[in-house]
Protein backbone atom coordinates (compact mmCIF):
# COMPACT_ATOMS: atom_id res chain seq x y z
CA UNK A 1 0.00 0.00 0.00
CA UNK A 2 1.80 3.49 -0.74
CA UNK A 3 1.27 6.66 0.95
CA UNK A 4 -1.64 8.14 -0.87
CA UNK A 5 -3.37 5.18 0.04
CA UNK A 6 -2.61 5.02 3.67
CA UNK A 7 -3.49 8.18 4.18
CA UNK A 8 -7.04 8.53 2.42
CA UNK A 9 -9.86 7.43 4.66
CA UNK A 10 -13.31 8.08 4.45
CA UNK A 11 -16.08 7.52 7.26
CA UNK A 12 -19.08 5.54 5.89
CA UNK A 13 -22.54 5.79 7.39
CA UNK A 14 -24.24 3.35 4.84
CA UNK A 15 -22.05 -0.15 5.94
CA UNK A 16 -23.05 0.64 9.74
CA UNK A 17 -26.94 2.20 9.07
CA UNK A 18 -27.98 1.01 5.81
CA UNK A 19 -26.91 -2.57 5.59
CA UNK A 20 -27.62 -4.50 8.69
CA UNK A 21 -31.08 -3.04 8.13
CA UNK A 22 -31.48 -3.51 3.93
CA UNK A 23 -29.56 -6.76 4.32
CA UNK A 24 -31.76 -8.68 6.75
CA UNK A 25 -34.54 -7.34 4.50
CA UNK A 26 -32.86 -9.15 1.54
CA UNK A 27 -32.39 -12.30 3.57
CA UNK A 28 -35.97 -12.89 5.11
CA UNK A 29 -37.78 -12.40 1.93
CA UNK A 30 -34.51 -13.64 -0.71
CA UNK A 31 -33.84 -17.03 1.47
CA UNK A 32 -37.44 -18.19 1.24
CA UNK A 33 -38.31 -17.24 -2.37
CA UNK A 34 -35.12 -19.09 -3.46
CA UNK A 35 -35.71 -21.76 -1.62
CA UNK A 36 -39.14 -21.91 -3.22
CA UNK A 37 -37.60 -21.16 -6.56
CA UNK A 38 -35.06 -24.12 -5.75
CA UNK A 39 -37.66 -26.78 -4.70
CA UNK A 40 -39.99 -25.90 -8.06
CA UNK A 41 -37.38 -25.95 -10.38
CA UNK A 42 -35.90 -29.31 -9.22
CA UNK A 43 -39.74 -30.66 -9.49
CA UNK A 44 -39.87 -29.56 -12.84
CA UNK A 45 -36.20 -31.19 -13.51
CA UNK A 46 -37.10 -34.51 -12.97
CA UNK A 47 -40.32 -34.27 -15.41
CA UNK A 48 -38.18 -33.63 -18.04
CA UNK A 49 -38.18 -29.29 -18.06
CA UNK A 50 -34.21 -28.47 -19.58
CA UNK A 51 -35.25 -24.97 -18.53
CA UNK A 52 -35.36 -26.09 -14.95
CA UNK A 53 -32.18 -27.22 -14.60
CA UNK A 54 -30.72 -23.05 -15.48
CA UNK A 55 -33.45 -22.29 -12.87
CA UNK A 56 -32.00 -24.71 -10.35
CA UNK A 57 -28.10 -23.38 -11.02
CA UNK A 58 -29.76 -19.45 -10.95
CA UNK A 59 -31.11 -19.97 -7.63
CA UNK A 60 -28.00 -22.19 -6.37
CA UNK A 61 -26.29 -19.29 -6.86
CA UNK A 62 -29.00 -16.48 -5.47
CA UNK A 63 -28.61 -18.79 -2.47
CA UNK A 64 -24.98 -18.84 -1.64
CA UNK A 65 -25.38 -15.19 -2.34
CA UNK A 66 -28.30 -14.71 0.19
CA UNK A 67 -26.42 -17.09 2.77
CA UNK A 68 -23.22 -14.40 2.79
CA UNK A 69 -25.63 -11.90 3.76
CA UNK A 70 -25.53 -12.85 8.01
CA UNK A 71 -22.01 -12.12 7.95
CA UNK A 72 -22.43 -8.25 6.27
CA UNK A 73 -24.78 -7.68 8.79
CA UNK A 74 -23.10 -9.17 11.50
CA UNK A 75 -19.86 -6.82 10.60
CA UNK A 76 -20.71 -3.40 11.98
CA UNK A 77 -22.33 -4.74 14.84
CA UNK A 78 -20.65 -7.51 15.94
CA UNK A 79 -17.20 -8.67 16.53
CA UNK A 80 -14.67 -9.04 13.78
CA UNK A 81 -15.19 -11.64 11.61
CA UNK A 82 -12.46 -14.26 11.34
CA UNK A 83 -9.75 -13.73 8.54
CA UNK A 84 -9.93 -17.01 6.74
CA UNK A 85 -13.90 -17.37 7.05
CA UNK A 86 -14.32 -13.46 5.46
CA UNK A 87 -11.94 -14.60 2.38
CA UNK A 88 -14.30 -17.96 1.80
CA UNK A 89 -17.46 -15.54 2.38
CA UNK A 90 -15.96 -13.23 -0.10
CA UNK A 91 -14.71 -15.69 -3.04
CA UNK A 92 -18.44 -17.57 -2.87
CA UNK A 93 -20.28 -14.28 -2.87
CA UNK A 94 -18.44 -12.82 -6.15
CA UNK A 95 -18.63 -16.34 -7.59
CA UNK A 96 -22.61 -16.13 -7.05
CA UNK A 97 -22.54 -12.25 -7.77
CA UNK A 98 -21.20 -13.24 -11.61
CA UNK A 99 -22.31 -17.08 -11.90
CA UNK A 100 -25.80 -15.14 -12.45
CA UNK A 101 -25.10 -13.54 -15.54
CA UNK A 102 -24.05 -16.53 -16.86
CA UNK A 103 -27.33 -18.30 -16.49
CA UNK A 104 -29.25 -15.77 -17.58
CA UNK A 105 -27.21 -15.73 -20.76
CA UNK A 106 -27.79 -19.61 -20.72
CA UNK A 107 -32.27 -18.98 -20.28
CA UNK A 108 -31.67 -15.87 -22.70
CA UNK A 109 -30.38 -18.32 -25.41
CA UNK A 110 -32.81 -21.46 -24.37
CA UNK A 111 -35.67 -19.29 -24.78
CA UNK A 112 -34.34 -18.00 -28.30
CA UNK A 113 -33.59 -21.49 -29.73
CA UNK A 114 -37.02 -22.80 -28.46
CA UNK A 115 -38.94 -20.18 -29.99
CA UNK A 116 -37.47 -18.71 -32.66
CA UNK A 117 -36.01 -22.52 -33.86
CA UNK A 118 -38.75 -24.64 -32.59
CA UNK A 119 -37.55 -27.07 -35.00
CA UNK A 120 -34.09 -27.06 -35.03
CA UNK A 121 -31.14 -27.47 -31.74
CA UNK A 122 -33.53 -30.18 -30.44
CA UNK A 123 -30.20 -31.97 -29.34
CA UNK A 124 -28.82 -28.85 -26.92
CA UNK A 125 -32.20 -28.35 -25.28
CA UNK A 126 -32.13 -31.64 -23.78
CA UNK A 127 -31.78 -32.31 -20.03
CA UNK A 128 -27.78 -33.73 -19.95
CA UNK A 129 -26.63 -30.48 -22.62
CA UNK A 130 -27.49 -27.82 -20.07
CA UNK A 131 -27.01 -29.96 -17.06
CA UNK A 132 -23.35 -30.06 -19.31
CA UNK A 133 -23.71 -25.88 -19.78
CA UNK A 134 -24.34 -25.63 -16.72
CA UNK A 135 -20.89 -27.05 -15.31
CA UNK A 136 -19.35 -25.42 -17.72
CA UNK A 137 -20.18 -21.47 -16.49
CA UNK A 138 -19.16 -22.56 -13.16
CA UNK A 139 -16.23 -23.58 -14.20
CA UNK A 140 -15.50 -20.53 -16.31
CA UNK A 141 -16.30 -18.41 -13.62
CA UNK A 142 -14.46 -19.91 -10.67
CA UNK A 143 -11.35 -20.20 -13.37
CA UNK A 144 -11.37 -16.53 -13.75
CA UNK A 145 -12.49 -15.17 -10.71
CA UNK A 146 -9.19 -17.66 -9.00
CA UNK A 147 -7.42 -15.95 -12.53
CA UNK A 148 -8.49 -12.29 -11.08
CA UNK A 149 -7.44 -13.56 -7.55
CA UNK A 150 -3.64 -14.15 -9.14
CA UNK A 151 -3.62 -11.32 -10.89
CA UNK A 152 -4.01 -9.02 -7.92
CA UNK A 153 -2.60 -10.91 -5.67
CA UNK A 154 -5.43 -11.36 -3.40
CA UNK A 155 -4.70 -14.97 -3.41
CA UNK A 156 -1.50 -14.89 -2.07
CA UNK A 157 -2.67 -13.41 1.12
CA UNK A 158 -6.36 -15.56 1.02
CA UNK A 159 -6.19 -16.26 4.89
CA UNK A 160 -3.68 -13.61 6.04
CA UNK A 161 -6.08 -10.36 5.02
CA UNK A 162 -10.04 -9.13 5.59
CA UNK A 163 -10.86 -9.94 2.18
CA UNK A 164 -14.38 -8.17 3.42
CA UNK A 165 -12.47 -4.98 3.60
CA UNK A 166 -12.98 -3.21 0.37
CA UNK A 167 -9.59 -1.15 0.22
CA UNK A 168 -9.60 2.33 0.20
CA UNK A 169 -8.10 3.34 -3.28
CA UNK A 170 -8.34 1.00 -5.47
CA UNK A 171 -4.98 -0.70 -7.57
CA UNK A 172 -4.25 -0.39 -10.92
CA UNK A 173 -4.56 -3.99 -11.10
CA UNK A 174 -7.97 -3.90 -8.79
CA UNK A 175 -9.14 -1.30 -11.74
CA UNK A 176 -8.40 -3.51 -14.88
CA UNK A 177 -10.03 -6.33 -12.86
CA UNK A 178 -13.41 -3.99 -12.30
CA UNK A 179 -12.85 -2.97 -16.17
CA UNK A 180 -12.58 -6.76 -17.12
CA UNK A 181 -15.00 -8.05 -15.39
CA UNK A 182 -18.19 -4.68 -16.28
CA UNK A 183 -17.29 -5.67 -19.77
CA UNK A 184 -17.37 -9.71 -19.54
CA UNK A 185 -19.71 -9.56 -16.55
CA UNK A 186 -22.35 -7.44 -17.48
CA UNK A 187 -21.91 -5.90 -20.54
CA UNK A 188 -21.69 -8.68 -22.81
CA UNK A 189 -24.72 -10.37 -20.57
CA UNK A 190 -26.83 -7.49 -21.40
CA UNK A 191 -25.89 -7.69 -25.40
CA UNK A 192 -26.58 -10.92 -25.36
CA UNK A 193 -30.22 -10.68 -23.49
CA UNK A 194 -30.69 -8.31 -25.53
CA UNK A 195 -30.39 -9.66 -28.32
CA UNK A 196 -32.53 -12.99 -27.64
CA UNK A 197 -35.50 -11.30 -26.74
CA UNK A 198 -35.34 -9.09 -29.48
CA UNK A 199 -35.55 -12.13 -31.78
CA UNK A 200 -37.89 -13.50 -29.56
CA UNK A 201 -40.34 -10.94 -29.75
CA UNK A 202 -40.12 -10.46 -33.18
CA UNK A 203 -41.00 -14.35 -33.21
CA UNK A 204 -44.26 -14.02 -31.53
CA UNK A 205 -45.49 -11.11 -33.74
CA UNK A 206 -45.02 -13.31 -36.48
CA UNK A 207 -46.34 -16.07 -34.94
CA UNK A 208 -49.66 -17.37 -35.57
CA UNK A 209 -49.72 -21.02 -33.98
CA UNK A 210 -48.75 -19.02 -30.11
CA UNK A 211 -52.03 -17.07 -28.98
CA UNK A 212 -51.90 -13.57 -27.64
CA UNK A 213 -52.27 -14.51 -24.02
CA UNK A 214 -49.55 -16.29 -24.23
CA UNK A 215 -47.18 -14.31 -26.05
CA UNK A 216 -47.92 -11.41 -23.59
CA UNK A 217 -47.07 -13.45 -20.80
CA UNK A 218 -44.06 -14.74 -22.17
CA UNK A 219 -42.92 -10.66 -23.37
CA UNK A 220 -43.63 -9.76 -19.71
CA UNK A 221 -41.67 -12.58 -18.17
CA UNK A 222 -38.47 -11.34 -20.75
CA UNK A 223 -38.79 -7.85 -19.94
CA UNK A 224 -39.01 -7.79 -16.06
CA UNK A 225 -35.90 -10.27 -16.32
CA UNK A 226 -34.17 -7.78 -18.30
CA UNK A 227 -35.65 -4.87 -16.25
CA UNK A 228 -34.65 -6.26 -12.90
CA UNK A 229 -31.21 -7.13 -14.24
CA UNK A 230 -30.37 -3.93 -15.36
CA UNK A 231 -32.24 -1.88 -12.39
CA UNK A 232 -29.82 -4.49 -10.32
CA UNK A 233 -26.81 -4.36 -11.81
CA UNK A 234 -25.99 -1.25 -13.97
CA UNK A 235 -25.73 1.61 -11.12
CA UNK A 236 -22.81 -0.93 -9.90
CA UNK A 237 -21.09 -1.84 -12.93
CA UNK A 238 -21.29 1.92 -13.97
CA UNK A 239 -19.65 2.94 -10.53
CA UNK A 240 -17.01 0.38 -10.78
CA UNK A 241 -16.17 0.78 -14.16
CA UNK A 242 -15.64 4.89 -13.74
CA UNK A 243 -13.37 3.83 -10.59
CA UNK A 244 -11.39 1.34 -12.31
CA UNK A 245 -10.86 4.16 -14.98
CA UNK A 246 -10.52 7.16 -12.83
CA UNK A 247 -9.76 5.97 -8.89
CA UNK A 248 -5.72 4.55 -9.46
CA UNK A 249 -3.73 6.63 -6.90
CA UNK A 250 -6.29 9.49 -6.27
CA UNK A 251 -7.94 9.66 -3.01
CA UNK A 252 -10.36 12.66 -3.33
CA UNK A 253 -12.04 10.37 -6.39
CA UNK A 254 -12.16 7.27 -3.76
CA UNK A 255 -13.62 9.65 -1.44
CA UNK A 256 -16.58 10.62 -3.45
CA UNK A 257 -17.37 7.52 -5.36
CA UNK A 258 -17.23 5.41 -1.91
CA UNK A 259 -20.61 6.02 -0.88
CA UNK A 260 -22.44 5.77 -3.88
CA UNK A 261 -20.10 2.17 -4.28
CA UNK A 262 -21.58 0.61 -1.14
CA UNK A 263 -24.83 1.82 -1.69
CA UNK A 264 -24.98 0.16 -5.11
CA UNK A 265 -23.13 -3.04 -3.31
CA UNK A 266 -26.21 -3.36 -1.64
CA UNK A 267 -28.88 -2.83 -4.39
CA UNK A 268 -26.79 -5.61 -6.31
CA UNK A 269 -29.22 -7.99 -4.19
CA UNK A 270 -32.48 -7.09 -5.75
CA UNK A 271 -31.76 -9.63 -8.39
CA UNK A 272 -31.08 -12.18 -6.37
CA UNK A 273 -34.65 -11.43 -4.37
CA UNK A 274 -36.25 -10.90 -7.35
CA UNK A 275 -35.68 -13.30 -9.93
CA UNK A 276 -37.26 -16.33 -8.17
CA UNK A 277 -40.00 -14.08 -7.47
CA UNK A 278 -40.62 -13.63 -11.14
CA UNK A 279 -40.56 -16.86 -12.06
CA UNK A 280 -42.89 -18.29 -9.71
CA UNK A 281 -45.18 -15.44 -10.37
CA UNK A 282 -45.16 -15.71 -14.37
CA UNK A 283 -44.27 -19.54 -15.29
CA UNK A 284 -47.56 -21.35 -15.57
CA UNK A 285 -45.69 -24.65 -14.41
CA UNK A 286 -44.49 -23.30 -11.45
CA UNK A 287 -47.33 -21.71 -10.20
CA UNK A 288 -48.60 -25.16 -10.78
CA UNK A 289 -46.10 -26.77 -8.68
CA UNK A 290 -46.77 -24.04 -5.85
CA UNK A 291 -50.41 -24.82 -5.41
CA UNK A 292 -49.14 -28.17 -4.95
CA UNK A 293 -46.83 -27.91 -2.76
CA UNK A 294 -49.56 -25.56 -0.81
CA UNK A 295 -51.68 -27.41 -0.50
CA UNK A 296 -50.02 -30.58 0.23
CA UNK A 297 -48.70 -28.31 3.09
CA UNK A 298 -51.94 -27.54 4.31
CA UNK A 299 -53.59 -31.24 4.39
CA UNK A 300 -50.38 -32.15 6.31
CA UNK A 301 -51.38 -29.32 9.09
CA UNK A 302 -54.70 -29.95 9.34
CA UNK A 303 -53.70 -33.45 9.98
CA UNK A 304 -51.04 -32.07 12.65
CA UNK A 305 -53.82 -30.02 14.09
CA UNK A 306 -56.40 -32.85 14.21
CA UNK A 307 -53.95 -35.38 16.18
CA UNK A 308 -53.13 -32.53 18.61
CA UNK A 309 -57.03 -32.18 18.66
CA UNK A 310 -57.64 -35.60 19.34
CA UNK A 311 -54.94 -36.29 21.67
Amino acid sequence: MNASNSNCSHENAVEWYMYPTAYSLFFIIGFPANCLSLYVAWVLMKKGNNLAVYLINLSVGDLLYILTLPIWIMMPLGPPVNDSLCSIIAVVMFNSFYVGSGFLCCISVDRYLAIVFPLHFARVREVRTTVLVSVIVWLVEIVLHLGFLTYTKDILNFSASRMCEEPMIMTDAAANVAITRAVLGFLVPVLIMSFCFEEIIRALKKSTSTVVSERRKICRLLFSLLFTYLLAFTPFQVVMFIRGLMEPGNCSVAQNLRGYYMVFVATTTINSVLDPILYCLISDSAKTEMKRLFKLCGENISKIQSSIVKN
